[in-house]
């Protein structure tokens, strides 16, 4: 099967996911022996994602995404969600914000597959999709200064420390995310770790061409009100977690 093949089926090959070697001196997320996953969908998922997955979806590869091909308009503004998870909080934002594509980024097949089935019951036509790793995904995918926005909602915290290397949330990525945006690009991280807050609150002003704005910022302009709880928020205010969200403006 070659990569065209598995595009259309959202499968990915096996073994490690490529790594972009960064020889700028910054931080970078290494992922170690992480694999990609591949999960099992239900017979109703199997079927909804061969049909619409091949016009939604496609996977990590080393091409930049003619992105008003993909949604079949120009001059949207575009927002890249890295780690949507099973797309609770994309498909509640994405009717909200109509006139903006939004491409969720995730490397679980399964959360993928939700998110397709809740876009396709919902009729919502601003949502696409990447199976892949983000910083993959961003590096390869995306050319410099081309979008509006990008989201990470609740990345992994790694809460062991030796495993703290493979944060996504570092000097690196805030620098590639930096250069994805436009100027006036919004990031947008959210988490319910302490720890990672910790570590996060370090790191606001380690990226020159990112203005920390803090929370909230009510001149921001994209929608920040995700407007659901979502499963881990939900089991984080259970635990008296408390969540801590961060926006930064591209200058």
């Amino acid at each position: 099967m070659n990569t065209s093949d598995r595009s259309q089926i959202g499968e990915m090959p096996h073994g490690r996911p490529p790594q972009t070697e960064f020889n700028d001196g910054l931080d970078y997320p290494r992922l170690g022996q992480v694999t990609f996953r591949r999960g099992t969908l239900t017979e109703n998922q199997q079927a909804l994602f061969d049909e619409h997955w091949p016009r939604m979806g496609t996977l990590l590869e080393d091409r930049v995404i003619d992105i008003d091909e993909w949604f079949g308009r120009s001059g949207a503004k575009t927002i890249v969600e890295i780690g949507s998870g099973t797309g609770t909080s994309t498909a509640a934002m994405a009717p909200l914000e109509a006139d903006t594509n939004i491409i969720a980024v995730e490397l679980y097949k399964p959360g993928l597959a939700k998110l397709l089935g809740s876009a396709v019951r919902g009729g919502i036509d601003n949502i696409r999709m990447v199976r892949g790793d983000g910083i993959e995904v961003l590096a390869r995918m995306f050319e410099p200064e081309s979008l509006d926005g990008i989201r990470v909602f609740f990345p992994d915290p790694w809460p062991k420390a030796r495993h703290h290397k493979r944060r996504i949330i570092q000097s690196g990525p805030l620098n590639l995310f930096a250069s994805r945006l436009k100027k006036g690009g919004v990031l947008h991280v959210a988490t319910d770790h302490a720890g990672y807050t910790e570590w996060i609150n370090e790191l606001v002003n380690v990226e020159p061409s990112l203005e920390f704005k803090g929370w909230p910022w009510p001149e921001c302009p994209q929608l920040t009100d995700r407007q659901v709880i979502t499963k881990f928020e939900g089991k984080g205010l259970d635990k008296d977690h408390v969540i801590t969200e961060y926006l930064w403006e591209k200058i």
